[in-house]
């Protein structure tokens, strides 16, 4: 696991400043602090920078790196889980390697099968790859973007890196908010799709590759295409057992692969099924006990602690537990430069703890993330299903009635948010389950920001991503379109920035392209039957869990923010949100943020959520500043 940057300059002559390059690297040593490395090629108009985390290979694994001849170089970010076979396919076929890393097998592979190279990768990974033959930049982020993958492509250069900031420390990059991005932001908790919060960088989105051809007088092509696609097909022809026993396999295949390593290695435990599963396979094909990390809080019902130690018996893991009483808001400023854009998942807090805790005993920790994706675990998954199912009044009818209906419903009234979804067109609703929903954005930004958005910009994307989706079944649209959003930009950022940021690797055997693959072809009805959730998954892996562990509530990885804004926070929040000059108020109604502070404080709702998104998002005005740079283009595609 490491971090990467590049600069390439389009004009041959035009060297790269090396400057800069060394900035970039330095803005992430927290994800290598174990070694540095830079290359530039011969008319160098082309730098990579590296940080290393040590994994594989610690002694001959020193990047950028190169074929035999020099000719192709690369930096890379991630783990390759089936490198063996690919550098003994690579071998028979005449390529000499210099060290056991899974990096060199990509150059290699590169060699062989040019951009079709990532089609034989199974793991996660960003990387960047320079041909000095062909003149040719090309760059490539994992299925499921578990790795991060920035850049900046404009005027004569191009620049990229694992983290926003490292784009950034380029110079000469303009820190304009994307409005859109910001919209979605407040709309979904995340920026999403190749967006990031500024108009100049982007992001390389899952299961892409991008390349850059040079040309010698200073013109390039610039190009991305996809490699990989979420696909649905369910085979409704085999029965149940065949399934159990198929995932079965393929889960403890995928989990043996990513057991690899030449540092300590451990597991997250939260007590849920996921992570349970994951430490259950990892004890089958370990000769020691596993390393096994969790934690908790003194909230009971924000704590799956016991459920965690009952794994933990049944498999004698070395186990190690911890309850936190998290200072949030001395840890924001620590999330918010980690981050590096608006990011208000309130579970980044246990994650950081998680990650900071296992990090003092291991170097990298296997989690079970991609779960609920993959096999229908969230709670909203039942409540969609019965609206979609249960909801047979004409579309018409229901955007005229609900939606007039809706207004007149006070907001602590438990039916405010059904009867907003009732509104939405029923195959559609799924894109409408957002943190503030299209009439609270509304009344939330100012005028002159809800009249440039142009209405509700943020949920359409997700409605044409629902549109696009070849699923026939309905759940599985809506598990396609979390996969497409949700998880890769909240979750998977959540913890590459959290685990990142206290250089531990955090591993994802569950979201193997291979498990998924096989996971599409199960019927969604073996995935949720009737309200069980991740039917599928328990009844293969039931046999190696504890009964409670299947059957209990799914918790998630939540904190009680609920307790904090009425207790601990409440001054902070009046000081804060209070304060008319907030920073804040250049885009958002201050009148109003004060109403929803006060209806959390009545309990007249349960708005930590929003309100985590408000504190989120002023802690990184005031990081950034942003609120005094001149408004951004807003770019609407």
């Amino acid at each position: 696991m490491c971090g990467i940057s590049g600069i390439l300059n389009f004009n041959p002559h035009h060297p790269v400043d090396t400057l800069a390059l060394r900035a970039m690297t330095d803005s992430m040593t927290h994800r290598g602090p174990d070694d540095e490395g830079f290359y530039q090629n011969e008319s160098k108009n082309l730098g990579f920078g590296f940080r290393r985390l040590s994994i594989i290979d610690l002694h001959t694994g020193h990047q950028p790196m190169c074929n035999e001849d020099g000719m192709v170089w690369i930096v890379f970010n991630g783990e390759v889980y089936n490198y063996a076979e690919l550098r003994q396919r690579m071998m028979q076929r005449g390529h000499v390697f210099q060290t056991k890393t899974d990096t060199e097998t990509i150059v290699h592979l590169y060699e062989e099968y040019g951009t079709d190279c990532v089609k034989h990768l199974r793991g996660m990974f960003g990387f960047a790859i320079w041909d000095e033959r062909r003149k040719k930049l090309f760059c490539a982020r994992d299925h499921f973007g578990i790795k991060p993958f920035f850049y900046h492509h404009a005027g004569d250069r191009f620049v990229f890196g694992s983290e926003i900031k490292t784009v950034l420390a380029a110079g000469g990059i303009g820190e304009d908010m994307d409005l859109l991005a910001l919209d979605q932001y407040f709309t979904y908790k995340y920026v999403a799709d190749d967006r990031s919060i500024f108009s100049e960088v982007k992001k390389l989105k899952p299961a892409h590759w991008l390349e850059i051809r040079l040309q010698p007088d200073g013109r390039h092509s610039f190009k991305t295409e996809k490699y990989w696609n979420i696909e649905f097909e369910p085979d409704y022809r085999r029965s149940e057992a065949d399934w159990c026993g198929e995932l079965e396999a393929m889960l403890s295949e995928s989990v043996k692969m990513q057991m690899v390593s030449d540092v300590p290695l451990g597991a997250f435990l939260s007590g849920g099924v996921d992570s349970s599963t994951v430490v259950a396979l990892m004890s089958q094909h370990s000769s020691r006990p596993v390393k096994t990390f969790s934690i908790g809080f003194k909230e009971k019902q924000f704590n799956e602690l016991p459920y965690a130690r009952e794994v933990a018996r049944m498999y004698g893991t070395e186990h190690h537990e911890q309850i936190v009483e998290p200072d949030s808001i001395g840890l924001l400023p620590v999330l918010v430069r980690g981050y590096d854009e608006p990011f208000a998942d309130p579970s980044a807090i246990p994650t950081w703890h998680v990650s900071k805790f296992a990090r003092e005993h291991v170097t990298v920790a296997l989690s079970g993330d991609g779960g609920d994706e993959l096999f229908a675990g969230y709670n909203t998954y039942p409540k969609l299903q019965n609206l979609h199912h249960y909801n047979r009044l004409p579309d018409a009818f229901n955007r005229r009635f609900w939606g007039n209906v809706h207004p007149l419903i006070p907001n602590r009234l438990p039916g405010k948010g059904i009867s907003y979804y009732l509104s939405r067109e029923r195959e559609m609703v799924g894109a409408h389950m957002a943190l503030w929903m299209f009439p609270e954005r509304k009344k939330l930004y100012q005028p002159w920001l809800w009249q440039q958005l142009g209405g509700n910009v943020a949920e359409q994307y997700k409605e044409r991503l629902i549109r696009q989706s070849g699923a026939a079944e309905y759940l599985s649209k809506m598990q396609e379109l979390d996969m497409r959003t949700f998880m890769v930009d909240d979750v998977l950022t959540k913890v590459d920035r959290a685990s990142m940021l206290n250089s531990l690797e955090v591993r994802v055997p569950i979201l193997d392209h291979k498990v998924a693959e096989l996971s599409f072809r199960i019927p969604a009805a073996l995935k949720l039957k009737g309200l069980d959730k991740k039917y599928i998954l328990k009844k293969a892996i039931g046999k190696h869990l504890p009964p409670s562990v299947i059957s209990h509530r799914k918790q998630g990885f939540s904190v009680p923010l609920n307790h904090w804004f009425k207790d601990a926070l409440r001054d902070y929040l009046s000081d804060r949100l209070g304060s008319q000059n907030n920073l804040l108020s250049q885009y958002l109604r201050m009148d109003y943020v004060a109403k929803i502070v006060e209806d959390h404080h009545k309990g007249l709702r349960d708005l930590d959520d929003k309100i985590w998104s408000l504190v989120f998002m002023d802690a990184w005005l005031e990081e950034q500043k942003v609120g005094k740079l001149e408004i951004g283009k807003l770019e609407i595609a």
